[in-house]
C-alpha cells in the first residue's frame, strides 16, 4: 500500500539529507523542496510589508500543486517539507514580525485551511527537532553563503513556531527525531533506528499514546520520541 511520509524541520535540520537516505533505505520516491522562481521575491525583499501576502500566496499555490502531484504518484513517497510548514511556520512568522498585516494574514490563513481540507493528509510526519547550535553547525557544514548570515534569533523564533505547530497538528501521527542526540549521517545505527521507527509507525498507528511531556492523549494522533 502506498505511503506518504513528510519530513519537517527548521533550516539546517537535515531534511533533504534524510529524504535521500530514507528513499534509498525504504525504496520510497523522494520529493525535494520545490524550487520555483517567485515573481514577487525581488519586490518582497525591497518592501516586505507591501509584498509579503502576494509572495506567500505564490508559494502556497506552488506547494498545493506539488502536494497534489505526489498524491497522484502511485509509489510511496518521502517529502522534503510540507505545505503545512509554509503557512504555519514561515507565513505565520511574517505576520508575527509585522511584515504581513492582520487582514492579509487572516485572508491567507483562511485560504490555506480551505485548501488543505481538500487534500489527503500524509501518513506520517517526521519532525527533525534541533537546537540552534545544532542547526548552525549543519548550516556551516553545507556551506551555503546566503544561509551563513542567518541570525540565531531568527532560527530560535522558527523553532518556537515549529514546537507550537507540532503541538497542534492532528492530521496524522508524528515521529519526533531528536537531532541533537542522533546523527543519521555519521552514524548508520541512528539512521537504522529512525527507519525502524518509521516503518513501525506506518504499520500500526493504533494504540500509541503521547509521552507525558507532549500533553494529553489525543485521538488519532501519535507523537513518539526516539
Amino acid at each position: 500500500m502506498k505511503k506518504h511520509l513528510v519530513l519537517a524541520g527548521n533550516i539546517g535540520a537535515g531534511k533533504s539529507t534524510l529524504v535521500s537516505l530514507l528513499s534509498e533505505l525504504l525504496g520510497y520516491q523522494p520529493y525535494y523542496e520545490p524550487v520555483a522562481e517567485n515573481p514577487y521575491l525581488a519586490d518582497f525583499y525591497a518592501d516586505m510589508e507591501r509584498w509579503a501576502f502576494q509572495s506567500q500566496i505564490f508559494f502556497l499555490s506552488h506547494r498545493i500543486r506539488t502536494h497534489r502531484c505526489l498524491m497522484d504518484d502511485p509509489r510511496s513517497v518521502v517529502q522534503d517539507r510540507s505545505v503545512y510548514e509554509d503557512a504555519e511556520i514561515f507565513a505565520r512568522n511574517l505576520h508575527a514580525q509585522g511584515s504581513m498585516a492582520d487582514r492579509d494574514w487572516k485572508t491567507y490563513y483562511s485560504l490555506y485551511r480551505a485548501l488543505i481540507g481538500l487534500l489527503p493528509a500524509p501518513d506520517l510526519v517526521v519532525y527533525l527537532k534541533a537546537s540552534v547550535p545544532t542547526l548552525k553547525k549543519r548550516i556551516a557544514l553545507r556551506g551555503r553563503e546566503m544561509e551563513a548570515a542567518i541570525p540565531d534569533y531568527y532560527l530560535e523564533g522558527l523553532n518556537r513556531l515549529y514546537e507550537d505547530w507540532i503541538g497542534r497538528f492532528d492530521l496524522c501521527p508524528i515521529l519526533v527525531v531528536p537531532c541533537d542526540r542522533l546523527d543519521f549521517v555519521a552514524e548508520s545505527g541512528d539512521l537504522a533506528s529512525i527507519a525502524r521507527e518509521i516503518e513501525a509507525r506506518l504499520r500500526d498507528r493504533q494504540g500509541l499514546l503521547f509521552p507525558a511531556d507532549m500533553g494529553a492523549v489525543r485521538e488519532k494522533k501519535v507523537a513518539v520520541r526516539l
